[in-house]
């Protein structure tokens, strides 16, 4: 059994050519440390490089899988931040309803994955700015209503963590508490986007093997960002990843449309 799946594996990634990798890899680290820093950036970042070699489908499913490596060693290197109770509150309100995104995900033609993506991703920043600039404040009930409507969102695109970081900070979390507490609830619904992909069968060996290859790089990412997250200016690579996440989105919604 063992055997037969390091094969497929092996025949996922030989499918790959050796420069695509290199991209995808680098991205991943980049993405990874910039989400450590952030908060956000793997979900918005990768896409950019995955839709055009593998296409918009397998997009979601291998970021799912993916974000349970990239937020494990997150919520690893700042563990102590993490605040179980509003972690536990995210879950509990949000995991329905994203089985139910992710399963209206895998009913997608490859044009309307690409819309979907294209337009989450263009629609994040200013979501996120206007967020922050009403300076909205959620007690625990505000938090779950808000994260059971969020729970779609996240089980059919991607970027939507954006709003989550928005969410938390708006029930009061403040800096790494932000970037630990994402990091344990996306692991949760990671766990129930993998499961729904995989019963719909949009789990293969291709989309592993590039999660595989995206968690692994991310990794040690993640404890870079906690070396630089007292050093960098949250706000210039936060205008920056902006520019990128808004440019990327328009171009797979034009593609989308040329197809």
């Amino acid at each position: 059994m063992t055997e037969r799946m390091l094969e497929s594996l092996s025949l996922a990634f030989a499918e790959i050519s050796l420069p695509q990798l290199a991209v995808i890899a680098g991205m991943a680290l980049v993405a990874s440390v910039v989400g450590g820093v952030a908060g956000y950036g793997t979900g918005a970042l990768m896409p950019l490089v995955l839709v055009p070699m593998v296409g918009a489908e397998p997009v979601v499913p291998i970021l799912s899988i993916s974000a349970l490596l990239t937020n494990a060693s997150r919520a690893a290197a700042f563990r102590s931040f993490v605040d179980g109770r509003r972690a536990l509150i995210v879950l509990v309100a949000a995991v329905p309803t994203c089985v139910l995104g992710a399963w209206g995900y895998t009913l997608l033609t490859g044009k309307g994955a690409a819309l979907v993506i294209g337009a989450m991703l263009v629609a994040s920043v200013p979501l996120r700015r206007l967020m922050r600039r009403r300076g909205l404040a959620l007690s625990s009930r505000g938090l779950a209503v808000a994260c059971f409507g969020w729970g779609p969102l996240a089980g059919g695109t991607v970027g939507a963590g954006i709003i989550l970081l928005s969410l938390l900070m708006a029930a009061g979390l403040e800096g790494a508490a932000v970037i630990a507490t994402d990091a344990v609830i996306s692991i949760g619904i990671g766990l129930a986007k993998l499961a729904t992909f995989g019963l719909a069968g949009a789990v293969n060996a291709q989309v592993i093997a590039i999660a595989l290859l995206i968690g692994a790089v991310a990794f040690p990412g993640a404890f870079l960002a906690k070396v630089l997250i007292g050093r960098l200016s949250v706000h210039v690579h936060a205008a920056i990843l902006d520019a990128v996440v808004i440019g990327g989105g328009a171009v797979m919604i034009a593609n989308a449309f040329v197809r």
